[in-house]
């Protein structure tokens, strides 16, 4: 497994700026070091020299002239502020030369320890900094990877355009029963343990009862059985419907529970679709029927190729994390898990999962973001040494294209949206997802692509690679 730099020891001048600095790197953890750094004590007392020079040009004493009052005067009135400023520069001097010098990546800020700073002696501090992790890449291009043979089928028009016509349909109320396809209007009230379902599942008030409800009579409508139950029923008859819910229900309280409904059916609509004519074309802005058709099958084509591709990025992502393993850096593993988390609780509110339900659940989510944020860290460190490798890089043009797409997606001016971004450091974030779009186009063009009979895959998704690790 591959792990962070060993101990590392070296002395070097940096003649630009007159510093030498003595140091010492040690790993403390994988991909954490302890940086030491040393320097001498005649840059100290030279930067103090420089410093306070600095202080004279602009105090203002009384009587005196700006920049006229003696030396002895402006160290009594700003040593506190002179100390300060030599500590600051000299630190921040000497640790970026330290980083430069050993060639380490450094994610996010160091953790400063003053050990000893003062006029006549060396300064001495110490720097904990996390590091990218150190990992050889895997081989990459060639990787094998499969993609269905498909094309767009009569059958794939004949759905896409009855699903046009399910957006235009109309509801015709009949006096006959309940038959598939047809909706089923009703009242109900349901119960589970014999006990009212809002006592069991609290926020679940639509599950518990409802007026002029429409169920589709189709199989898994509503709730899985409901509305098979109804079938041949008409206006005015009343049934007693048993269910089961799922067990990935999406009130986690009534999984795997056993439900009991009184349903009174109010009346039965039949759908009626539109006719497949020209002016169920114009409609939808075409001329006429074999445009709307051309048009469709275009749309087909490019959802085709786009799911295809998506398939085999994933396949390629898959291959590369199976390739190689290395020690992940813990504090960008910490920060992915926290967006992962944020999605997961964002995507379960949409969904109608209360706050207390989701609290319950935070062992399991908090688990399943871990596992996937270090799929996400894992696959971002390898995409950027890919991008270094090759020199694939994003331009100033391609990353202007991306916000301005964005910004017009979320209907912000593109001004506005560009300070926000900086606010967050969200420009390095548009540059790695357009950095890593390019890596994932090169890996694509490299592959060994075979070709497999439709039907054949079943993917499992893989995380893409997290924007700025």
């Amino acid at each position: 497994m591959a792990r962070c730099k060993p101990v590392i020891r070296t002395f070097f001048s940096d003649q630009r700026k007159g510093l030498s600095v003595n140091v010492t790197v040690e790993n403390l953890a994988p991909c954490k070091k302890l940086v030491r750094v040393e320097v001498e004590a005649k840059a100290v007392d030279e930067t103090f020299d420089s410093v306070t020079k600095d202080f004279q040009k602009q105090a203002a004493l009384p009587g005196f002239r700006p920049g006229k009052a003696p030396r002895d005067m402006v160290l009594r009135k700003y040593e506190k502020d002179i100390q300060d400023e030599v500590k600051r520069k000299l630190i921040s001097d000497a640790y970026h030369k330290a980083v430069e010098e050993q060639k380490l990546e450094v994610l996010g800020r160091p953790d400063i320890e003053e050990i000893q700073f003062n006029r006549g002696q060396p300064l001495l501090f110490a720097a904990t900094i996390e590091t990218a992790p150190d990992f050889q890449l895997p081989e990459y291009k060639g990787l094998p990877v499969k993609q269905e043979s498909r094309s767009v089928t009569d059958k794939d028009m004949t759905r896409a355009l009855d699903a046009l016509r399910q957006q235009r349909v109309d509801f015709k109320t009949v006096e006959r029963a309940a038959q598939a396809a047809d909706i089923a209007v009703v009242n109900y009230t349901g119960t589970c343990d014999g006990k009212p379902i809002t006592e069991i599942a609290p926020t679940a008030k639509g599950l518990t009862e409802q007026k002029n409800f429409w169920v589709e009579m189709l199989p898994g409508s509503f709730i899985p059985g409901f509305a098979d139950q109804l079938t041949g029923a008409k206006a005015g008859d009343k049934r007693t419907v048993n269910v089961e819910f799922p067990a990935d229900f999406v009130t986690p309280q009534l999984a795997g529970r056993k439900g009991v409904y009184e349903v009174e059916v109010v009346e039965v609509k039949e759908k009626i679709l539109p006719a497949l004519d020209d002016e169920f074309a114009k409609a939808y802005g075409a001329e006429n029927m074999e445009k709307l058709r051309e048009g469709v099958r275009h749309d087909l084509e490019n959802e085709l190729k786009y799911s295809q591709s998506k398939n085999v990025r994933s396949q390629l992502v898959r291959a590369l994390l199976d390739r190689v393993s290395f020690e992940l850096p813990e504090s960008a593993v910490a920060q992915e898990t926290r967006n992962v988390v944020y999605d997961i609780v964002r995507d379960n509110q949409k969904r109608g999962i209360s706050r207390a339900q989701i609290e319950q659940e935070k062992e399991r989510i908090y688990t399943a973001a871990t596992r996937g944020a270090k799929e996400r860290v894992k696959a971002a460190f390898l995409m950027r040494k890919i991008a270094e490798k090759e020199d694939i890089k994003a331009s100033q043009e391609e990353i202007s294209q991306r916000i301005g797409a964005l910004a017009t997606t979320y209907q912000i001016p593109p001004e506005k949206f560009v300070k926000d971004l900086q606010k967050r450091n969200g420009v390095m974030e548009i540059y790695d997802q357009v950095m890593n779009e390019k890596v994932m186009d090169f890996l694509q063009q490299n592959a060994k692509i075979e070709e497999v009979p439709a039907g054949t895959l079943s993917p499992e998704p893989v995380p893409a690679a997290s924007g700025n690790p």
